[in-house]
C-alpha cells in the first residue's frame, strides 16, 4: 500500500508516526531533563547543553514513538485510541518505520559527541530502554515502571553534561521520575484497558485492578517525596518547595479526574501532567535565581 506513495505523500504519516502533532510525550520527558539541567549547573546551564539536550528529547521522543508503534503494529488495530496508526493501517512499512527510528536515533547521538564523554557512555543504555520499552508490555507487570526509566535517563546524562558526574540526587531524582511516570502512564493505560484485557497487554491499569486509583496517587506521592528529599539535599530555599506543593495540588485535581475512570478525563489527567512538570521546573527556577541573587 505504501509503495506507489511519493516522500510528499508519505510525509504526513511519518509526522504522525513520530507524534510531532501531539507534543505532550515530549514535554513529559523534557521537564525532568531541565530539573536536571538547571540543580546541575545551580542555574542556568550553558546554552549549547541546554540546546542539545531540548533537540535530543524531541528526536529521542519520536524515535521512542516510531519504535513503539512497530512493535505494536499487530496490537494497535484492536484498540480504538490506536486503530488508526500509520503502521496499523499500512501507511507507513515496518521497514520505513525501522529506518526512521534508526534514523532519529542516529541524530540524538551525533548531536551529543561534543560532550563529555560520559555522557556518550549514558546514551547506550539510554538507547536500550527506549527501544526495548514497547517489548515490555508483553511480560511485565507494570511496563510503566520500566518506562519511567526511560523516560527520566536525561537526568542522570544532563548531570554528566554539566557536572561531569552523575551524583546520588540524580539517581534519587530518576527514582522520583520513575514513581511520576508510573502515576501518568498508569493514568494513560486506564482509558486503553478494556481493549488491553482483550488482546493480551500487560499494563500497570491492569495489574493494580480496582486499586489503580489509589496507586496513582501513592505515586504521586512518592515522587514528590523523593523530590523534596532532593530538595533537602541540595538545600532548596521555599521556592523549591512552593512548586511541590503546587504540584501535590495539581495531583489532587487528577485524583477528581481519574476516581469515576471514564476513558475522557482519565485522558485529560494523563495530559494535564504537563503543568505537573512545569510547576516543579518553575520552583527550581526561582529557587536558582533567588540564590544567586
Amino acid at each position: 500500500m505504501t509503495s506507489g506513495m511519493s516522500l510528499n505523500d508519505k510525509l504526513p504519516h511519518y509526522i504522525r508516526l513520530m507524534r510531532i502533532d501531539k507534543p505532550i510525550g515530549t514535554l513529559l520527558l523534557l521537564w525532568p531533563t531541565l530539573w536536571a539541567l538547571w540543580l546541575a549547573a545551580e542555574g542556568w546551564p550553558p546554552l549549547h547543553i541546554l540546546v542539545i539536550f531540548t533537540i535530543g528529547t524531541f528526536l529521542m521522543r519520536s524515535a521512542g514513538c516510531v519504535i513503539n508503534d512497530y512493535a505494536d503494529r499487530d496490537f494497535d488495530g484492536h484498540v480504538e485510541r490506536t486503530k488508526n496508526r500509520p503502521l496499523a493501517t499500512k501507511s507507513v512499512s515496518p521497514r520505513e518505520a525501522l529506518l526512521l527510528a534508526a534514523g532519529l536515533s542516529l541524530l540524538s547521538f551525533v548531536l551529543i559527541l561534543p560532550l563529555d564523554p560520559l555522557v556518550i557512555w549514558l546514551s547506550v543504555p539510554a538507547l536500550f530502554l527506549a527501544a526495548s520499552y514497547p517489548f515490555t508490555k508483553r511480560f511485565f507487570a507494570i511496563p510503566q515502571a520500566y518506562l519511567g526509566i526511560a523516560f527520566g535517563f536525561g537526568i542522570p546524562m544532563g548531570f554528566a553534561a554539566v557536572a561531569g558526574e552523575v551524583p546520588a540526587v540524580a539517581w534519587l531524582m530518576l527514582l522520583a521520575n520513575v514513581f511520576w511516570a508510573v502515576a501518568y502512564d498508569t493514568e494513560y493505560a486506564m482509558v486503553d484497558r478494556p481493549d488491553d484485557l482483550k488482546i493480551g497487554i500487560k499494563t500497570s491499569a491492569i495489574t493494580f485492578g480496582r486499586f489503580d486509583v489509589v496507586a496513582v496517587m501513592l505515586c504521586y506521592a512518592a515522587a514528590l517525596g523523593l523530590l523534596a528529599v532532593v530538595g533537602a539535599m541540595t538545600g532548596a530555599g521555599a521556592a523549591y518547595y512552593l512548586g511541590l506543593a503546587a504540584a501535590a495540588a495539581i495531583a489532587g485535581y487528577h485524583y477528581t479526574l481519574i476516581r469515576a475512570r471514564e476513558r475522557a478525563d482519565c485522558f485529560k489527567a494523563f495530559r494535564h501532567n504537563n503543568w505537573l512538570g512545569a510547576v516543579v521546573f518553575a520552583g527550581i527556577f526561582v529557587d536558582q535565581l533567588l540564590r544567586a541573587a
